[in-house]
């Protein structure tokens, strides 16, 4: 995997690239906007190009992760119209960054078949006004929480089947929200299960990346309490298994744990599990 963490964007997004650098990661999330709020300053033309170079230069895998904000199951028709305006603002400056991946939790909403149609028709809307733009959403795995949609995958699947261009959706698996939600994959057999099952839903290639967090909460808490990874109620065998699938070799995987000043620290355990390829038998020389 191209393990990173999610990377503070203060005094420009282009800073980002050097701390990710420092955390020793091959990959990076961050914010391309105020996570908290609905206006930001418009994208500078060389901060853009500052970052697009530096990825490239420092072979660093990016992706996005959206508001907090945005609700696209929403009933509210003010809501609905900033939401999905928010979004299509992320996917033009996800462009403007060469970031392929613009992670969003799908929404809320009380009924959850309500509102999985309500989140496609917004995606749906969302496409129609980017018209020709590469970047994708990736719908993320909820914890669950409240009337949070998302947390089972079969409501992610509903999605895809409902929206009319699933071509231009991906999937962001996060290992903290999979375990609150009831899914264990603090094992090797129940990660390799979820794995199998989430290929299964969506196919490989629409699973873009991952967020690597450990769970304050048990299994199928309903908690979205992230910890960091070995210090939670999961382990590290789940994790072990995660890093060593080579079906996600080249899959952006990035923290979000509480503390990034632990990012270089976690990366290094992460990176000690990770295994190296296993020697070919010797043949027994003939004679």
């Amino acid at each position: 995997m191209r393990l990173g963490a999610h990377t503070s964007i203060a005094g420009g997004i282009s800073q980002a690239i050097s701390r990710a650098h420092a955390d020793g990661g091959r990959s990076l999330q961050v914010f391309t906007r105020s996570a908290r709020g609905w206006t930001s300053p418009p994208l500078l033309e060389a901060e853009a190009l500052s970052f697009r170079r530096q990825a490239r230069a420092g072979a660093l895998a990016p992706i996005a992760h959206g508001s907090y904000l945005v609700n696209l199951a929403t009933e509210d028709p003010l809501l609905r119209e900033r939401s999905v305006s928010a979004v299509v603002d992320e996917l033009q400056r996800c462009a403007a960054l060469a970031i392929p991946s613009l992670v969003l939790h799908p929404g809320s909403h009380p009924d959850v078949r309500t509102g999985l149609r309500r989140v496609a028709r917004a995606l749906d809307d969302i496409h129609a006004r980017t018209p020709g733009l590469r970047p994708r959403v990736c719908l993320e795995v909820t914890a669950g929480q409240g009337n949070c949609l998302g947390w089972r995958l079969e409501h992610l699947e509903e999605i895809l089947l409902r929206a009319s261009s699933p071509s231009r959706l991906g999937i962001c698996l996060d290992t903290c929200h999979l375990f609150a939600a009831g899914y264990d994959v603090s094992t090797r057999p129940g990660m390799t299960a979820v794995l199998d099952e989430s290929i299964r839903r969506f196919g490989l290639r629409r699973i873009r990346c991952f967020h690597l967090n450990d769970s304050v909460g048990p299994l199928g808490c309903r908690k979205d309490r992230h910890a960091e990874v070995g210090h939670g109620a999961m382990g590290l065998r789940g994790f072990r298994a995660l890093v060593n699938d080579e079906r996600f070799r080249h899959t952006p995987a990035v923290l979000e744990t509480p503390r990034p000043d632990r990012y270089r620290a976690t990366l290094r355990r992460l990176q000690s599990l990770v295994q190296g390829p296993r020697p070919r038998p010797q043949r027994a020389p003939a004679g």
